[in-house]
């Protein structure tokens, strides 16, 4: 029973502190076939109607969270990927080379900057 306890105590405190540092999101940024399709803030609600390649996406962005409502492809997994919100995450669309990821409040994706620099 103490050891029961103690793993709930450890699951609770690790979930704690990946839920205080994760960050939101500022904007989503829209990118199709790897070429920025546009950048859209997650503050104001409204639809994106995207025109990938062989294909459309529509992204709703509403309070706070970006979700792909529709896709034209053939299994939809864009659709299923749910809403994203935190700085990082991201919804794909392979058969229309569409990628929506969530960045940090400049606008520009951290992802690409310098982690740390070793001698």
């Amino acid at each position: 029973m103490i050891l029961l306890i103690s793993f709930v105590l450890i699951g609770a405190v690790i979930l704690a502190a990946v839920l205080m540092s994760s960050q939101g999101g500022a904007y989503v940024e829209i990118r199709v076939d790897g070429k920025l399709y546009g950048s859209y803030s997650l503050s104001q609600n409204q639809t994106v109607d995207i025109n990938g390649i062989g294909g459309q996406n529509r992204l709703i962005i509403e309070n706070g969270r970006a979700y792909m409502q529709e896709a034209d492809c053939p299994d939809k997994l864009c659709v299923k990927q749910g809403n994203i919100s935190m700085k990082g995450q991201s919804i794909i669309c392979l058969p229309h080379k569409v990628v929506a990821e969530i960045v940090a409040d400049d606008g520009a994706n951290e992802n690409n900057s310098v982690d740390i620099i070793v001698k």
